[in-house]
C-alpha cells in the first residue's frame, strides 16, 4: 500500500484542530450568562397613587373608600377643600393602584426607570390613565425613586348593549422611564478584595468547572468552588472591573442535572438532555365510542289517511385500538431515542404525561419529575 505524501498527511492534520475544538466550543456558554457577583442585586421598591383621566372606568367612590380619602387628601394639598361635600364626589375617572419597580445596582440619582402599575379597587380600565406623583419606598421605609407618567395596558375591551369582549388584562399597566430615582444604594465594587460568584442553576460540576477556568486564565490558587452555588475569587491585588470584566468572558460547560418538567395545567413537557430510560415495554391505548344519530322521515302514502312520522337510527361504533401493539424501550436510551419511540407510540401530550409518570413509578425513569 502505498504511503500518504507528507504534504497530504500536514493538510489531514490541520484539520484536526478545529474539528477537536468545535465540538466543545457549541456547549461552553459565558460565565456571565450562567453566574452573577454575588451582593450585586435589585432592590424592590413600591408605592401607592392615584391614576386620574379614565374614560369612566375607575373606582366606584362609593364602595372604594381608600380612593374616596386618597382624592380628598390630594386635593387639600393642593388648595381645594372637598371634605364637607365627600358625599357629592361621585366620579368614576379616578383609580387607587399599586406602583412597583425594581432598582437596578449602580442606578445613581436622576436616572430613569421603568414601573408597574396594578388596580387596587374595583376600577374596570387603566388605559390612557395619567399617574399621579408618587413616592416609591424599599423595605427599609425610605423614598428611593419618584414615579409619574401615563399608563399603557396593552389591553382592548370593547363593550356593547348585551356583550364584551377583554384581551388582556385592563386593569395592570406599565410607564416606560416612569420614574426617577431620588437615591442610590450605595456598592462600592472597587474595593473589594475578593468575589463570590453565585450559579443561577447551582451544580457542583459547573462550579469546580468556573473554578478550573478561572485558576487557567489567572494562575492557579485564584478560585475555588465553597458549595454547589458559589465560586470564592481571591483577587490578591489585582484591579477588581478588569478581573471581573475577564472573568466574565470566559467559556465553561455547564453540567446539568437530568430533570423532566411537566405543566399538566397547559399540557407541556420539558426533558434535560441528560434524561435516560432502563429497559422499558409500552403499551397505550384508549376506548373510543361514538354515537349518530340519523333520524329519517316515514312519509305516508297518498290517500292512506297515515302521518307523518320520525324513525330513530343510531349507528354506534367501538374502537378499542387493538392495533396497538406494545413498544419497547431499550436500556439507556437517550432523549431523543425516549421522544421518538414515544411518538411512534402515536401519544399525544396528555397521554406522554401518563406515560412518563407510569415510568418513573416504574423505577425505570432515570430523572427527577417535576409536576406542575
Amino acid at each position: 500500500m502505498p504511503r500518504p505524501s507528507a504534504a497530504l498527511l500536514a493538510a489531514l492534520l490541520a484539520l484536526v484542530p478545529p474539528m477537536l475544538t468545535a465540538v466543545p466550543a457549541a456547549a461552553q456558554v459565558r460565565i456571565k450568562d450562567i453566574a452573577d457577583v454575588e451582593g450585586i442585586r435589585d432592590n424592590q421598591l413600591v408605592g401607592y397613587g392615584l391614576v386620574v383621566g379614565l374614560n369612566g372606568t375607575g373606582d366606584a367612590i362609593d364602595s372604594a373608600v381608600f380612593t374616596r380619602e386618597s382624592l380628598i387628601g390630594m386635593l387639600e394639598r393642593l388648595g381645594v377643600n372637598t371634605r364637607d361635600q365627600a358625599a357629592k364626589l361621585q366620579t368614576k375617572n379616578v383609580a387607587a393602584v399599586m406602583v412597583t419597580a425594581n432598582l437596578p445596582p449602580f442606578v445613581h440619582p436622576g436616572s430613569r426607570i421603568d414601573i408597574a402599575v396594578s388596580a387596587l379597587g374595583n376600577a374596570k380600565d387603566l388605559t390612557g390613565g395619567t399617574l399621579l406623583v408618587s413616592s416609591l419606598l424599599a423595605a427599609d421605609g425610605e423614598v428611593y425613586a419618584v414615579a409619574q407618567g401615563a399608563v399603557t395596558t396593552g389591553a382592548v375591551a370593547a363593550r356593547g348593549a348585551a356583550s364584551s369582549v377583554t384581551r388582556g388584562v385592563p386593569t395592570a399597566g406599565r410607564i416606560a422611564n416612569g420614574a426617577t430615582v431620588e437615591r442610590e444604594i450605595g456598592y462600592d465594587l472597587a474595593t473589594h478584595g475578593a468575589l463570590h460568584l453565585g450559579l443561577r442553576n447551582p451544580d457542583l460540576t459547573t462550579a469546580m468547572r468556573m473554578a478550573e477556568a478561572i485558576n487557567h486564565a489567572f494562575g492557579g490558587g485564584t478560585a475555588h468552588a465553597t458549595d454547589p452555588r458559589t465560586v470564592a475569587v481571591e483577587l490578591a491585588g489585582r484591579d477588581v472591573i478588569e478581573s471581573l470584566a475577564r472573568i466574565e468572558e470566559l467559556r465553561v460547560e455547564p453540567d446539568n442535572a437530568a430533570v423532566v418538567v411537566i405543566d399538566e395545567a397547559s399540557g407541556t413537557i420539558v426533558m434535560g438532555s441528560n434524561v435516560r430510560v432502563s429497559t422499558v415495554a409500552i403499551a397505550q391505548g384508549n376506548l373510543t365510542i361514538r354515537v349518530t344519530e340519523t333520524p329519517q322521515v316515514s312519509q305516508p302514502g297518498p290517500l292512506s289517511n297515515g302521518t307523518t312520522a320520525i324513525v330513530p337510527r343510531t349507528n354506534i361504533q367501538v374502537d378499542d385500538q387493538h392495533n396497538r401493539r406494545l413498544g419497547i424501550l431499550s436500556g439507556n436510551v437517550t432523549l431523543h431515542d425516549l421522544v421518538a419511540g414515544l411518538n411512534s407510540l402515536g401519544v399525544g401530550p396528555r397521554d406522554m404525561i401518563t406515560i412518563l409518570q407510569s415510568i418513573k413509578a416504574a423505577g425505570a425513569l432515570q430523572a427527577e419529575l417535576q409536576v406542575r
